[in-house]
């Protein structure tokens, strides 16, 4: 007998307190007589997809009180349970039985919410307020906002320059053209030793361009013996002619070597081989520009004739490449020069100097015409001399000093090609003649 409560309650604790009766009847507690399970069907039968699964055999009624399994004898399709779906003609009825439990009864609302929604029409859009653009808030004084300035009545549109075919702005390029070839005629006509200063001072422009450009590649040589070494070697050539120019040329090269010494041995050899080809490119080739204007007596003809033939190769050159190039002539070096220019270019030189040398020099216009026709070549060959260099040091133009030509040594390239060979052949063509 267990003992009582010891907090005054009478009833015992534990396993001597009866079990309450339950409501159902306890299978595991009162079996059932035996019953033997059904036989297996000899075809599968086919899945009922109308079926509910087995924790929904029952439902509740409209009270939410237990009220027995489905209405329905057998879950098979062959036994009168099976579910076919509600009647053609009784569908989309909204107390169609689609719309209805399987059992008959009517669906409640709380299983099917939407139902309840009205649904949605089309309101007339003629009472919604317009949207208004906003005005944007304008920049504090003074102050410009991002991206392109805007043009008003006090300020017009900024333009660009416009550009010609070939790439150039052709009313600037025709200016500077015009000021560069008054600046070389002037004082060869009348203070020769005026043509001497400007022949000096465009080799020591020329320099610095090239020592300039070359940096680019990693090379550093260095300045101030070449341009002094350059400036010499012209005025060796105007007073003594070949040889002083050659002497002029290697004193250049040695006194760069010199120089450069006092840098230490780093990238030495690499700094020396720019050094010696703008020795050789810049000042020795102007040179003989500076030989062929200290002829006696006829030495400023000498120098315009070879200007004159330069300018007639690069306009025809570049009137015909503009109007009628269509091929190429050397699309990784200069992919604006076509064959159709070239020939422009030499016919033009080969016309125009037929006629100058006849009429200066009294040279037949065949001996022009073949003078004029080398001229072209070299120049078009020296054009592209210092095209392949720009291509390999990554450069436009060697400089922006003039604008529509870029640099000065853009415009010297032709000229330095040129007036060796117009220095040999006047040789040649003049004395023989006269």
């Amino acid at each position: 007998m267990s003992h009582p409560d010891p907090y005054g309650s009478t009833e015992p604790r534990g396993w001597d307190r009866p079990a309450p009766a339950l409501p159902w009847p306890d299978t595991d507690l009162e079996p059932g007589p035996w019953r033997p399970a059904p036989a297996a069907p000899t075809q599968p039968a086919e899945p009922d997809t109308y079926a509910r699964p087995d924790a929904y055999d029952t439902y509740a009624g409209p009270d939410n009180t237990y009220a027995g399994p489905y209405p329905t004898t057998s879950r098979r399709h062959d036994g009168p349970g099976r579910y076919d779906g509600p009647p053609a003609g009784d569908r989309g009825r909204p107390d169609g039985p689609e719309h209805r439990a399987p059992w008959g009864e009517p669906a409640r609302d709380d299983e099917y919410p939407t139902a309840q929604i009205a649904p949605v029409r089309d309101e007339p859009t003629d009472q919604i307020p317009a949207v208004r653009d906003e005005p944007e808030p304008e920049p504090p004084p003074g102050r410009r906002g991002r991206g392109r300035r805007r043009a008003s009545a006090e300020r017009p549109p900024t333009t660009t320059p416009k550009t010609s075919r070939a790439g150039r702005n052709l009313p600037a390029a025709i200016g500077v053209g015009v000021a560069l070839g008054a600046s070389v005629v002037v004082p060869l006509f009348f203070f020769m030793p005026a043509f001497l200063a400007v022949l000096a001072a465009a080799v020591g422009i020329g320099i610095w361009e090239m020592a300039r450009a070359v940096r680019r590649s990693g090379a550093h040589p260095p300045l101030a013996p070449l341009v002094a070494g350059g400036v010499i070697t012209v005025g060796l050539a105007w007073f003594a002619g070949p040889d002083a120019l050659c002497l002029g040329l290697l004193v250049t090269v040695l006194g760069t070597m010199i120089w450069r010494l006092g840098d230490g041995p780093g990238n030495y050899q690499r700094d020396l081989t720019a050094a010696t080809l703008i020795a050789v490119y810049v000042p020795f080739l102007a040179g003989f520009a500076a030989m062929l204007a200290a002829a006696p007596g006829d030495g400023h003809l000498r120098v315009l004739v070879t200007l004159v033939a330069v300018v007639l190769s690069d306009t025809g050159g570049y009137a015909a490449g503009v109007s009628f190039g269509k091929h190429p002539m050397a699309p990784t070096i200069s992919p604006k020069k076509s064959w159709e220019g070239f020939a422009g270019s030499v016919t033009a030189a080969a016309a125009g100097s037929a006629v100058l040398l006849w009429v200066l020099f009294d040279v037949a216009p065949w001996w022009g015409a073949l003078f004029g026709m080398a001229i072209s070549v070299s120049a078009v060959l020296g054009d592209l001399a210092e095209s392949m260099i720009k291509r390999d040091l990554g450069v436009k133009d060697m400089s922006n000093l003039l604008p529509g030509h870029g640099g000065l040594m853009d415009r010297l390239d032709s000229i330095l090609f040129a007036v060796p060979v117009a220095y040999l052949l006047l040789a040649v063509f003049v004395p023989v003649v006269s």
